[in-house]
């Protein structure tokens, strides 16, 4: 069984630092080899990849742009009336992932409109999803790239969003139907909608294309006090086969690099695989 391969989640670790190339570095030298950045448009996508690689980082992961941030919005892809600006965040997010050498992209889906009721609208805004999922395929298949699909927990996190339990993601994964689109597992959000992380895990591998972690329910450090057991989580991950990244997407409680102890014995009792690996 391969040891797991971690990357950092640069919009949650190393808040101590401004600036996305001074949190490449800080990751870097903390051991990482892979790097995730939920949305890296205020900075020219050049001088990114330029700090990734003077940090010894591969760029694994970035989301699709969200929208109006002040009008409330978070993603696109499921938002009635905004296909115009889902494809064109789409293009942006397609630019930046080609200069940084990153090869998934999480097609944010948004939230339910303010004021509508989720079920009465629910069935528009997966009509309007599936569209500019199958749009996203294509451009994505264009440059070999994959796009990802992560369900959001409504009860603590995000309660409009529209995208919230795996099983909705999944159902829509198949109606889509294009290899390039997989499931983003992030056990944080899985635990809080549904629990049953065991059978989900194993359920729903195969289409997944890439994993986050943080605790429950405070979202700290996979080894900060929670629900979850994340030395038989990781030990699943292992026995499944399950061979893609694992996202460190988690609130520090204090500084981050003191924060890691819990990767620093990971790695000292499965090995450290690199990036590329």
């Amino acid at each position: 069984m391969a040891p797991l391969r971690f990357s950092a989640n640069l919009s949650w670790l190393f808040p101590e630092l401004s600036g996305f190339p001074a949190r490449l570095r800080a990751a870097g030298s903390s051991g990482f080899a892979a790097a995730e950045i939920g949305w890296p448009y205020a900075e020219p996508p050049e001088a990114l990849a330029r700090a990734a690689r003077e940090a010894g980082l591969r760029v694994v992961l970035i989301n699709t742009p969200p929208g109006d941030r002040e009008k409330g919005e978070n993603g696109l892809g499921a938002v009635p009336g905004r296909q115009a600006a889902f494809r064109e965040g789409l293009e942006q997010a397609v630019l930046y992932a080609k200069a940084l050498g990153c090869s998934r992209i999480h097609l944010m889906a948004g939230r339910v409109p303010k004021g509508a009721d989720r079920t009465a609208v629910r069935g528009e805004m997966e009509v309007v999803f599936l569209e500019n999922l199958r749009h996203a395929a294509e451009v994505l298949a264009q440059e070999n790239l994959v796009g990802l699909l992560e369900p959001i927990n409504t009860r603590i996190t995000d309660p409009r969003y529209f995208l919230d339990t795996p099983q909705q993601a999944a159902a829509i994964l198949q109606k889509v139907g294009r290899p390039n689109l997989q499931l983003q597992m992030d056990l944080f959000h899985w635990q809080i909608m549904d629990g049953n992380l065991t059978g989900n895990v194993r359920e729903f591998l195969p289409i997944v294309g890439h994993v986050q972690v943080a605790q429950v329910p405070g979202r700290g450090e996979p080894d900060s006090p929670g629900e979850l057991n994340f030395s038989y989580l990781f030990q699943l991950l292992e026995d499944e086969g399950y061979t893609g990244f694992v996202g460190c997407e988690y609130q520090p409680r204090g500084d981050t690099a003191e924060g890691l102890s819990w990767l620093r014995s990971y790695w000292e009792m499965r090995g450290r695989p690199q990036a590329g690996q």
